[in-house]
């Protein structure tokens, strides 16, 4: 099977590609497609590669930015076959993600998964790239989830049968409203209610 061969050669003639681009809006460093094309397409043709692309999943929804403008957000699996002239072969299969408020929303995200591809696959060096374990990120608890409107109603019904106040009884467990109530609570505020009724 030459494609081991041929791609063993190729990261041997392989030099590192700066991060020589900027995101003007969040200002991080990157190496476009172009720069990765352009150093590697020479390369495929002398050790004789090329790839294929199959799409495997792909979803679109839409999204709307700070300014109101209407983004079509496009995320693709797709699986990049890696030939070379015996016609043995070697896969990998990444993600690439895109946002357009016109039709390049596939595009980028195809753009975006094959230089990935292309990256990982070839090991292509950077003198500053940084290394993942060299980050750190403080990651928020995850939001408690809320009663659900059904459990709304039943909490508002009981409430008018113990003739108790809604907001004065949400004020008294510290709660802006009914529907900011943990779903967790749900079981022990009914009883609470219940019981108040009770007594009255």
């Amino acid at each position: 099977m030459k494609i081991f061969e041929a791609m063993a050669g190729l990261m041997t003639d392989l030099t590192a590609i700066g991060k020589d681009q900027k995101n003007v809006q969040q200002g991080f460093k990157y190496r476009g497609i172009d720069q990765v094309y352009n150093a590697l397409h020479p390369l495929l043709a002398k050790h004789k590669i090329f790839t294929t692309p199959e799409v495997l999943d792909k979803t679109r929804e839409e999204r709307t930015n700070a300014k109101g403008t209407v983004l079509a957000f496009v995320t693709m699996r797709i699986k990049y076959t890696f030939w070379t002239d015996d016609g043995s072969s070697v896969s990998c299969t990444v993600e690439g993600e895109g946002m357009d408020s016109g039709d390049k929303a596939s595009n980028k995200a195809m753009a975006i998964a094959h230089k990935y591809a292309l990256l990982q696959t070839f090991c292509i060096p950077t003198e500053d790239m940084d290394d993942p374990d060299a980050q750190v990120h403080e990651i928020a608890p995850r939001a408690k989830p809320r009663v659900s409107d059904q459990q709304v109603e039943q909490l508002r019904k009981a409430l008018t049968v113990a003739g108790m106040d809604e907001a004065q009884w949400c004020a008294s467990v510290k709660i802006p409203s009914l529907e900011s109530l943990p779903e967790e609570k749900f079981g022990g505020a009914m009883d609470y209610i219940k019981k108040a009724a009770l007594a009255a």
